[in-house]
Formats: structure tokens, sequence, C-alpha cells
């Protein structure tokens, strides 16, 4: 009875571990919560950079274009329609990379 017992709960233990795993790929890569560093973002660009109210969408944008991008804000090549010029110069270049990170790995 006991080996039977053992075999039912590796068996058990296995097939959950299988299934989890091939779920896995499809699950959304969205993190629980935002790092500190990306809050002040979701105010115009919506929770997890998924953009709201016509603001360009964050999540998935590619981490070197992201980068760039940001640069042309803090050096004035972008238009100023937006408070973007004055926002990115706030930011450090390790800060950018970061945020670049964090959005680049969160799906649309």
């Amino acid at each position: 009875m006991k080996r039977t017992n053992s075999i039912l709960i590796v068996t058990a233990t296995l097939t959950v571990g299988a299934a989890s795993s091939f779920a896995e790929p499809y699950k959304q890569k969205t993190p629980s919560a935002p790092p500190l560093l990306a809050q002040s973002c979701s105010g115009c660009h919506g929770q997890f950079g998924k953009g709201q109210n016509g603001t360009p969408v964050l999540a998935g944008y590619e981490r070197e274009a992201f980068i760039r991008v940001w640069e042309e804000f803090r050096n004035n090549q972008r238009p100023a329609a937006t408070i973007m010029p004055r926002i990115a110069r706030g930011y450090s270049e390790t800060e950018t990379a970061q945020l670049a990170d964090y959005f680049s790995s969160i799906r649309r």
C-alpha cells in the first residue's frame, strides 16, 4: 500500500510539473508590480506601460529603441508637443536603461 501511494504521489508531481512547464510560454509576461522607477510612467502610459488615452504603449518596446527615443527626447530631437523632453532630462543613463529593460520585458 505504501509503495502504491508513493508511486501515485510521484506520478502526480511529475504530471503537474510537466503541465506547468507546457503552460509557461503562454503566460502573460506582466510583473505583479512595476518597479518604483517605472511607476511614474503609469500616470500617462497606463498600468505596466499598456498605454491609455492615446499615449504610446511602452510594454514590449524594444530595449535599444526605447533608449534611442529617450535620448532623442532628452536632447530635444523629438517634437516638443509632449512633456517628455522635460521628463527625460530628469533620468540618468542607468535609470533609462533600467526602464528600457523593464518595459521591453513585458508582452504587449
